[in-house]
């Protein structure tokens, strides 16, 4: 039910969007600016320029670099929840690197790690990690003490405690952040795809723009939009799946 709520939301938003964007284009009346009409009709020019090449190009980098830092960034922040000396010696490292824009450190990931996949994955990861190391350990450290007194004095091992107790109290806050990463690792991903490729969405709508081929541009900015929406209801998807006692 959550998941066809948010279909219809999004179907409201999109006829929404699609109203303003016609009125702004009507008002400015910019060659720049194209009606909704306009872009919709030539969408036939996505298969022409084999849009679904650069749809698997980003979808295969976002969902590594999400991959590699939900798995890097709760394993951090378990471990620095749970351990008083590894708190002590990652949380000022943290503290430090957090506030840094690291898009600033694309042109030394691209010296370091090539020009390709590497380097655009390495800084989503880089980019993501940091909130979802925070997102763990706060959310273990938000779990009520009692609450594992009560289980612990049942006989429950630590593996129980933290199946049966720490994982599902802390999943619905990952998966928040993990929503929240989807859309900071196209945004991330539409800047990396400047730079030494080919092949991407970011790419796709960065070379339309420069041929001035304003059509194409409006309708990679809205597969862009789709292919965010779609991740978005797979994680919600994914929550209805593995949170069912939270429904």
């Amino acid at each position: 039910m959550r998941t066809k709520r948010k279909l219809s939301t999004f179907v409201q938003g999109f006829i929404i969007i699609n109203l303003l964007w016609y009125g702004l284009s009507i008002f400015m009346n910019l060659r720049v600016l194209p009606t909704p009409f306009m872009v919709y009709q030539k969408i036939s020019l996505l298969y022409t320029d084999k849009i679904y090449q650069h749809i698997l190009v980003s979808l295969y980098r976002v969902l590594s670099g999400l991959g590699i830092a939900m798995i890097l960034g709760i394993g951090i922040g378990l471990l620095i929840a749970y351990s008083g000396w590894w708190n002590k010696l990652l949380n000022p490292l943290i503290y430090f690197t957090y506030p840094i824009p690291k898009t600033v450190l694309l042109p030394i990931l691209m010296l370091l790690f090539g020009l390709g996949d590497s380097s655009k994955i390495t800084l989503i990861v880089l980019i993501i990690i940091f909130q979802v190391i925070v997102s763990a350990r706060d959310a273990v450290q938000g779990i009520s003490q009692e609450t594992y007194a009560f289980i612990h004095s049942l006989g429950a091992s630590k593996y129980q405690i933290f199946i049966h107790v720490t994982l599902p109290a802390i999943l619905p806050e990952l998966l928040t952040n993990l929503r929240l990463s989807v859309g900071t690792a196209l945004s991330i991903l539409f800047f990396a795809e400047a730079y030494g490729t080919h092949y991407g969405i970011g790419y796709y709508i960065l070379d339309a723009w420069s041929r001035m081929d304003y059509i194409s541009m409006y309708l990679g900015v809205v597969t862009i939009s789709l292919v965010g929406f779609a991740l978005f209801i797979a994680v919600d998807l994914l929550e209805e799946s593995v949170c069912k006692w939270k429904q």
